[in-house]
């Protein structure tokens, strides 16, 4: 059957969470909020000290604050995030995910050999879907869970066989 032989980077991980985030309106909206709500309470307080006290240059300072805030907040709060996907590993599993990893499509399963030296096997039944992006493949095996496979990373084989093999298999078994 076919397999393909591609390389797993950190930089592959940090795009698949960031996609997942981006597609979660949960997520979406304490962004929003917090690009919002904060600098418009900051807001409020310099128009108070500016109709109270008038101090115009202490309101100038909280409405350039307010709006340095709601600029870099999304940037603090990416940095944040991606730190935050990094500590859920340990540095063994680190080792273990990234670098290089096979894929062989058989009958009943996709094997995966990854980079610790252990094999998966995954039944075509437990997989969800392929995604195609412009720079990613995503063989969903989980709603939030999937092997992520690089485009540009791929080593050996035929990438589009591949997809085009497992889409048919997921459909056939899945």
């Amino acid at each position: 059957m076919l397999e393909i032989e591609y390389e797993f980077r950190e930089k592959d991980l940090i795009h698949f969470n960031e996609l997942r985030l981006a597609n979660d309106p949960v997520m979406q909206k304490k962004i929003r909020q917090n690009r919002l709500l904060v600098p418009g309470v900051m807001l409020v307080f310099g128009l108070f000290y500016y109709v109270y006290y008038v101090d115009m240059m202490t309101t100038a300072y909280i409405t350039l604050l307010a709006l340095g805030w709601g600029i870099a907040s999304p940037f603090i709060m990416k940095i944040d995030l991606r730190r935050q996907f990094f500590d859920k590993y340990t540095e063994n599993e680190k080792k273990a995910m990234f670098g290089i990893h096979q894929l062989r499509i058989d009958h009943e399963f996709m094997f995966e050999r990854s980079p610790g030296g252990t094999t998966h096997k995954t039944p075509w039944s437990e997989m969800l879907r392929i995604e195609r992006h412009k720079d990613y493949i995503y063989v969903y095996i989980d709603i939030d869970a999937a092997i992520v496979i690089p485009r540009e990373t791929v080593k050996k084989g035929d990438l589009k066989a591949f997809v085009k093999q497992a889409e048919s298999m997921i459909d056939r078994l899945g």
